[in-house]
C-alpha cells in the first residue's frame, strides 16, 4: 500500500519478485494492468511506477493497481500482486460560496445579537485544507460595530443599534478562507425597514436588594418606570415578568409598576433571582424591550447544622499514641456565612467515670476527633461520645451526633502462668508412680493470656526434659502425660521446663519448671533438693562439692593417722580384742555438721566407730539426725527416715566409707 501526493513524473519503485527458479526460468518481465495514472517502467530489473497523469484525490482518492510477474519457463507462471495507492490531499481548491450575492431584510429595531443571515461556502479538500472560516472583508468604519460574524459557523447578527434614518441598507464583502490560505469572495447586501422604531425603554427606580429570605408575601422590593417616545399607539406599552418566578408587577401610576413578591422566599433552594422584565408597545408591528433585574436573597439563621451520617464509629487498636486520629466527623449548615459555619465540640459525659474529655478531643474546625491517652484493651473495650455540630448564627443552632469508639486488642500480654507457680514463689513437684503406663496424665500447665481472640489462644511446648522421650504435653490442653511406660532406668528426679506461647502476631510467651518425682512413696526420696537443680548453678554446686571432698579426705586421713599412731604404742601381741572397745571419741569429730544450704549434705550426722573381736571386721555406725524440710506440693513430709549403715573397718583401722 502506497499513500501518494505527486506531480506528474515521480516515480515510485516497487519490490522485484522473487522465483526459486533459475536462468531462463527465473523471473523475465512485469506487467501492469492499465490505468488512468501509472505507467510501469522497469531497467536492469529496476522496477518502478511512473506518474503519468496528475491524481486528484477529490475524483479518486484510492488507485488499486494489479502487478504481474511472468517467468521465462514452459509453461509460464506468473505471480501477482495487488497495490493499493491512497492519494494524499492537497489544498488545490479555494472555498466555493453557495452564493455570490447574500440578501437579507433587517428591521431597523432589531436588537443586538438578531441573527441576519447564516453563509455557507465549501471546499472540496479535507483535512486541514478543507476547513472553512469566514470573516468580512474591507468595511466602511460606519459599519464595522453593526454587525458581526461567526467564523465557524458563517452566522452573522446585529451587534449594535440600527437607524433607519441613519442609513437603510448596507452591503458587505465576505471573505470564505481555507486552513491554508485560499481565499473566496461573496457580497451581503442588508435592507433595513422603517418601523416603529423607538422600542420603549425601562427604567428601575429603586430596588431593594438583598432581600432577607423571610419577607411575608406581597412586600414591595422594587419600582420600574416604563417610557416610550413615540405616540399614541406606539407609546402604549404593556410590561410583564416571565414565568416561574415569585414577584409580579402591579401597576401602579402612569407608566409605574411595583415589583412585589407572591410567594416565600428560601435562600437554600434559590439564592439569586435574574428577573426579566419586558415591556412591549403596542405599534405594528410592537417593540418590545428586554431588563433583567438581579435579586439576591439574604440569609437568615432558620437551618442547623446536620450530620452526613447518623452516628460515626471510629477503630483504634490498644497501646495507641495520644493524639491519634480516630475519625472525623462532618456536618453541613446550608445557611451562609457565619450562619453556615460549623463549630465541633464534645459534649459533657463520663467514661469510666472519667470525664470523657480525658480521653477525646475534636478539632473545633474540622471535626476530626483525636485520642487524648493510649487506651487499653483490658480496661476498656468501647465508649461511646457526644459530639455537638453548633453554627455561628444568632441564635446559633446545633445538632448531635453519637461517635462509638471501638478499641482492638492488641498482643501486648504474655502469657501467665498460674500453675505451676513461677520459679522463686515456691517449689512446686509432682509424683509421678512408678507403674504409670503410656498416656497417664501426670499433671498440667495452667495459663491464661488477658488478650482476646487469637492473641489468647495459647499453646504449650516441652522445650527441656531431663529425658526428652518420657514425656509429652498437649499443644493445647497443657496437659502432661507418660509417652511410654516407665522403666526401672529412668531417672527419679524429672525437670521439665514448659513454654507456653500465644497466637499474636508477633507471639509472646512465658516459660515454667515442672518437677516431677518418679516414686510410689516420699520417704524413697533421698534428696529433694537436688530436683530443683538448676544449670545456672552448676559450676557454684560442683565448687561445694570439690571442697567438701577435700575437707572430708583431709579429716578421714587425719582420724586414720591418729589411729596408726595410738595403735603403734600399744604394740600388743594379739591383733584381736576380747569384747567391744570404743575408740575414743578424740580420735573422731564428735559432730561432723554441714551447712544446709550447700546442695550436698541437708543434715546433721553423728559419726562412732566400734571395734569387735571375733571377726576381722569393726562397725560404722552411721547415724542420720531429722530433716524438717518439707515439700511445699503436699506438705506431708516431715522428715527423712534414718539410716544405719555398717561399713567394714579392718584390723588395720582402716575405715571405708
Amino acid at each position: 500500500m502506497l499513500c501518494l501526493s505527486a506531480e506528474k513524473g515521480s516515480r515510485f519503485t516497487i519490490e522485484q519478485a522473487h522465483d526459486a527458479d533459475i536462468g531462463h526460468n527465473d523471473v523475465q518481465r512485469y506487467t501492469l494492468q492499465k490505468n488512468d495514472n501509472f505507467i510501469l517502467s522497469v531497467d536492469n530489473n529496476k522496477v518502478e511506477l511512473v506518474l503519468e497523469n496528475k491524481l486528484d484525490r477529490e475524483g479518486n482518492s484510492e488507485v488499486s493497481l494489479l502487478l504481474t510477474a511472468l517467468d521465462g519457463g514452459s509453461p509460464q507462471r506468473s505471480g501477482t500482486v495487488v497495490i493499493h495507492i491512497t492519494v494524499l490531499d492537497a489544498n488545490d481548491n479555494a472555498p466555493v460560496f453557495t452564493e455570490a450575492v447574500y440578501k437579507a431584510s433587517l428591521p431597523e429595531n432589531a436588537q443586538p445579537g438578531t441573527a441576519v443571515i447564516e453563509i455557507s461556502a465549501t471546499d472540496s479538500d479535507e483535512g486541514v485544507n478543507g476547513e472553512v472560516s469566514y470573516d468580512f472583508g474591507h468595511i466602511h468604519e460606519d459599519e464595522i460595530h453593526v454587525f458581526s460574524i461567526d467564523s465557524k459557523s458563517g452566522e452573522i447578527k446585529v451587534r449594535s443599534a440600527i437607524d433607519f434614518e441613519e442609513k437603510s441598507s448596507f452591503e458587505i464583502r465576505l471573505e470564505a478562507k481555507d486552513g491554508l490560505g485560499l481565499t473566496s469572495y461573496a457580497k451581503l447586501l442588508v435592507d433595513v425597514t422603517d418601523v416603529n422604531d423607538n422600542a420603549p425603554v425601562i427604567y428601575l427606580k429603586s430596588l431593594s436588594n438583598p432581600i432577607p429570605e423571610n419577607i411575608p408575601r406581597g412586600t414591595e422590593v422594587g419600582i420600574i418606570n416604563v417610557q416610550d417616545e413615540d405616540s399614541e399607539s406606539n407609546g402604549q406599552v404593556r410590561c410583564s415578568l416571565q414565568q416561574g418566578v415569585p414577584f409580579k408587577l402591579v401597576p401602579s401610576i402612569k407608566n409605574y409598576y411595583s415589583l412585589v413578591s407572591t410567594g416565600q422566599l428560601d435562600r437554600e433552594v434559590v439564592s439569586d433571582y435574574n428577573i426579566t422584565i419586558t415591556a412591549t408597545d403596542e405599534g405594528s408591528p410592537p417593540l418590545s424591550t428586554s431588563k433583567s433585574v438581579q435579586l439576591s436573597v439574604a440569609d437568615i439563621n432558620d437551618n442547623p447544622p446536620v450530620f452526613e451520617e447518623e452516628s460515626y464509629s471510629a477503630y483504634v487498636s490498644e497501646n495507641n499514641k495520644a493524639g491519634s486520629t480516630l475519625c472525623s466527623v462532618a456536618a453541613r449548615d446550608p445557611d451562609w456565612r457565619q450562619n453556615g459555619t460549623v463549630i465541633y465540640s464534645l459534649l459533657s459525659g463520663e467514661v469510666n467515670g472519667a470525664p470523657v474529655s480525658s480521653y477525646v478531643s475534636v478539632n473545633g474546625d474540622t471535626g476530626v476527633i483525636h485520642a487524648v491517652r493510649s487506651f487499653d484493651y483490658e480496661q476498656l473495650r468501647s465508649f461511646k461520645v457526644q459530639v455537638m455540630a453548633r453554627d455561628n448564627g444568632s441564635p446559633p443552632l446545633s445538632s448531635n451526633v453519637t461517635v462509638s469508639v471501638f478499641i482492638s486488642d492488641v498482643n501486648d500480654n504474655a502469657p501467665q502462668i498460674l500453675y505451676p507457680a513461677p520459679e522463686g514463689n515456691s517449689f512446686m513437684t509432682e509424683l509421678v508412680p512408678k507403674a504409670a503406663h503410656g498416656g497417664s496424665l501426670v499433671s498440667k500447665v495452667i495459663a491464661v493470656d488477658a488478650d482476646s481472640g487469637q492473641n489468647t489462644w495459647l499453646s504449650y511446648q516441652i522445650v527441656k526434659s531431663t529425658d526428652p522421650g518420657l514425656f509429652t504435653i498437649g499443644v493445647h490442653s497443657g496437659e502432661i502425660r507418660t509417652q511410654r511406660d516407665i522403666s526401672e532406668s529412668d531417672s527419679m528426679k524429672q525437670n521439665l521446663i514448659v513454654s507456653v506461647k500465644d497466637n499474636g502476631q508477633p507471639s509472646l510467651s512465658a516459660t515454667c519448671s515442672m518437677y516431677l518425682l518418679i516414686s510410689d512413696n516420699l520417704a524413697e526420696v533421698p534428696e529433694l533438693k537436688d530436683i530443683s537443680y538448676d544449670e545456672k548453678n552448676s559450676k557454684l554446686t560442683s565448687y561445694l562439692i570439690i571442697a567438701l571432698v577435700s575437707v572430708s579426705t583431709f579429716f578421714l586421713t587425719f582420724i586414720i593417722i591418729i589411729l596408726g599412731v595410738r595403735f603403734c604404742r600399744r604394740r600388743k601381741p594379739r591383733l584381736l580384742f576380747d569384747g567391744a572397745v570404743a575408740i575414743p571419741s578424740a580420735y573422731l569429730p564428735p559432730n561432723y555438721a554441714d551447712v544446709d544450704g550447700t546442695g550436698t549434705l541437708r543434715s546433721t550426722y553423728n559419726y562412732d566407730a566400734y571395734l569387735t573381736t571375733g571377726s576381722r571386721t569393726s562397725d560404722f555406725k552411721f547415724v542420720s539426725s531429722y530433716n524438717d524440710n518439707t515439700l511445699p506440693a503436699d506438705q506431708t513430709l516431715r522428715k527423712n527416715a534414718m539410716h544405719n549403715c555398717n561399713f567394714p573397718i579392718y584390723k588395720r583401722q582402716t575405715i571405708l566409707l
